[in-house]
């Protein structure tokens, strides 16, 4: 059955649609040029040709979402129309601005990436927006307007759409495509409301990862087993989940299957620490906290977590802190015989952890800044994003760090235990500070955003 719906597949051509010819060929000499757009699978061709001025387009990750807005973007340049290219920030934009310019080299009179714009020998045009500017659009007129990444637009999504995007559609009574996966239940979610309130015009088209033949079925099935369920069906179902007050990290998922806490390991590839710290004057989340790390990328556990500390400390005591914090990245080290010793540390450049970069550098310690990309995300959007190496059995807590009790504001428990799994996605914790540790450790060492 897969390998039928593999077969059928839409592909456009521009010569054949619309009799264009190169600039530069005449009529009667020389051969015409075929200028193919991208090819559809059979759900992407069911969106393509199905009903709708403006479309809201949900669908499951690697469905190819942005793959289809290019395709039409494309289609309408080489047709000698304007379009609209619209994304949450400039980044979103840089893959959609390159493939489009490669896919209309052969039509391509102008593309700049620093004006954002595309201009085909046909007369067409496509201007790429950050939705960023509440002003996106205005005064230009449009044939098509692509949305990318529409659920992540900002509150103030509905009134752009309204007063400068909506308006750029009057002349050649224009149409839209919304493309995103969701982002949660959020009734001020200007993509959540367009997906479930008709009265707004836009035509609701709503499919899954597995919708696009392409996707190896055991890939899925795989990905499924590793990843929280709720986290699943939000980014490959694309399905509206709440993921208010859901637990995401069990003690049981950081334990072997008999239950206890694992061992430090024999040998390791090396050991990191990673630091949060929130020393603000009348601040009531004053604390800097630090998580210990053992990392194994091609044999046993990936990631154990060695130990941790928290403290509450005026901020001028922390260049008497950060000493300790590397000598025990040694005794660690040593102990658990890592092939490449100590990683260093890993602060978030905000705050006092960027006295505490300062002071590392000038003593010569290996001290890494928290990519932005990392710290902007927010906490629950680092949590979710981390959910699924820890359901998945690739995060241990050892021995060391399991029957660690300390003070800390007056209070005696396991603290980095308490904040990991009575985190509560939407709720506001008291104290978060070795949560934050936590996460950053998962997404340094095992995502996308690698540290070492």
């Amino acid at each position: 059955m897969r390998a039928t719906v593999r077969r059928q597949v839409i592909k456009l051509d521009a010569t054949r649609a619309t009799g264009y010819k190169p600039r530069g060929v005449g009529e009667n000499g020389g051969p015409t040029m075929r200028l193919a757009l991208p090819v559809l699978h059979e759900d992407q061709a069911r969106v393509y040709l199905g009903e709708g001025r403006f479309k809201a387009i949900r669908c499951g990750r690697r469905w190819g979402k942005t793959k289809l807005g290019e395709l039409v973007a494309a289609d309408s340049a080489i047709r000698g129309e304007f379009v609209g290219w619209f994304a949450p920030e400039y980044k979103f934009q840089a893959e959609a601005f390159n493939d489009l310019a490669e896919m209309l080299a052969p039509v391509l009179r102008r593309a700049s990436r620093n004006d954002g714009l595309i201009r085909t020998t046909t007369g067409g045009r496509i201007d790429f927006w950050s939705l960023d500017n509440p002003n996106a659009g205005r005064s230009r007129r449009y044939h098509k307007v692509i949305l990318d990444e529409a659920a992540f637009t900002k509150p103030t999504m509905k009134d752009i759409w309204r007063k400068s995007i909506r308006p750029t559609l009057v002349d050649y009574r224009g149409g839209a495509l919304a493309l995103s996966n969701t982002n949660g239940i959020d009734a001020e979610n200007w993509f959540y409301q367009i997906c479930n309130d008709a009265k707004l015009g836009f035509t609701n088209y709503h499919a899954p990862t597995r919708a696009n033949p392409f996707m190896p079925e055991e890939e899925l099935i795989e990905l499924q087993a590793m990843t929280h369920p709720l986290v699943f069906q939000q980014e490959y179902l694309a399905e509206f989940v709440d993921f208010s007050g859901q637990a995401f990290f069990s003690q049981l998922s950081l334990l072997n299957e008999d239950g206890n806490p694992v061992l430090w390991p024999q040998i390791c590839d090396g050991v990191f620490a990673t630091i949060d710290t929130a020393i603000k004057d009348g601040a009531k989340h004053d604390g800097t906290a630090v998580t210990y790390w053992a990392l194994s990328k091609h044999f046993g556990i990936p990631l154990v977590i060695l130990d941790y500390d928290v403290i509450q400390v005026e901020g001028a005591m922390l260049e008497t802190w950060l000493p300790t914090v590397y000598q025990r990245l040694d005794e660690l080290a040593k102990a658990t015989r890592a092939r490449f010793g100590s990683l260093g540390t890993f602060i978030e450049d905000k705050v006092s952890g960027t006295i505490l970069l300062q002071q590392a550098k000038r003593r010569g310690w290996k001290a890494t800044p928290i990519a932005s990309k990392l710290t902007d995300l927010g906490k629950d959007a680092r949590a979710i994003s981390v959910s699924g190496y820890v359901h998945r059995g690739s995060v241990k807590m050892s021995a060391e760090a399991y029957n660690r009790v300390i003070q800390y504001k007056e209070v005696t428990r396991n603290h980095l235990l308490s904040q990991v799994v009575g985190y509560r996605v939407g709720v506001d914790a008291h104290e978060d500070d070795l949560l934050d540790t936590f996460t950053y450790g998962i997404a340094i060492a095992l995502g996308d955003n690698k540290g070492f």
